[in-house]
């Protein structure tokens, strides 16, 4: 199993933070942004990922992250010429993943479940992950049957489900035969949804419902909320861990 982090885009919506650096090394808490979708990975044991970065400030991510060493993995990096969209992207994954199967990930995106399961059993065909929300209408919406996809509707104005598209996703080595055949959107890109549709549509596409928080970060109010995700979570790990010690001396 390969890894890619997809990082590109300009950050516009994070602008002027973003004219210094790329958006995916802002910090979100306590850490730069990048390092949360490779601790996914990583955490579901994945050694070779690749990193795809727009142009600019791409030799930042070299800066940060190095060769991959001091994560006990190694890292390949790709540059996106120009914005053409999630499924163009990882395309440029293909020679990388060399016919592997690939777990792809936003680098926006940040997640508190542990995929290492996910990624272990994975055979063949895709999977996405889905996160019930109050406001589905905002996010592709996954219509469900069982264990499998039957839809995936974007942004519809009155969704069928609560149940999001997260930015997680795992592929066979068929996705870059189906990203080929892809034409471009109404807005000049090759779009991710229509890569997942042809795997809903063959009946090969599963899922799974994550149980802890996901937040993406592309905006001044998503990168806060984030931020505060993060921070109450690491609180909570904390308290947990700190109620743990008192009872075990209670114990003794």
């Amino acid at each position: 199993m390969k890894g890619v982090i997809l990082a590109g885009g300009t950050g516009s919506r994070l602008y002027p933070l973003t004219k210094v650096t790329n958006k995916h090394l802002l910090p979100v808490y306590n850490k730069p942004m990048i390092y949360y979708p490779l601790e996914t990975l990583i955490n579901a044991g994945i050694k070779d990922i690749m990193i795809v970065s727009g142009r600019g400030h791409a030799g930042h991510f070299l800066e940060l992250l190095g060769s991959g060493v001091d994560f006990g993995v190694h890292f390949t990096y790709e540059i996106q010429e120009q914005a053409g969209g999630i499924a163009q992207a990882l395309y440029l994954a293909k020679d990388f993943v060399d016919g592997d199967n690939v777990t792809v990930i936003l680098g926006d995106n940040i997640f508190q479940d542990n995929v290492k399961d996910d990624v272990k059993n994975f055979k063949t065909g895709a999977k996405i992950f889905l996160k019930e929300v109050p406001d589905a209408h905002r996010f592709g919406v996954a219509e469900l049957k069982g264990k499998k996809v039957i839809g995936i509707e974007e942004k519809p104005k009155v969704p069928k489900t609560n149940f999001a598209v997260t930015g997680l996703y795992i592929y066979d080595s068929e996705v870059f035969d189906v990203i080929r055949t892809l034409k471009p959107s109404g807005r000049g890109e090759l779009e991710i949804t229509d890569v997942n549709n042809y795997y809903v549509n063959k009946g090969a596409m599963e899922y799974t419902v994550l149980e802890g928080f996901w937040s993406d970060a592309g905006t001044f109010e998503s990168l806060l909320r984030a931020g505060m995700l993060v921070r109450q979570s690491m609180q909570r790990d904390l308290l947990k861990e700190y109620t743990e010690i008192l009872d075990s001396v209670q114990e003794y």
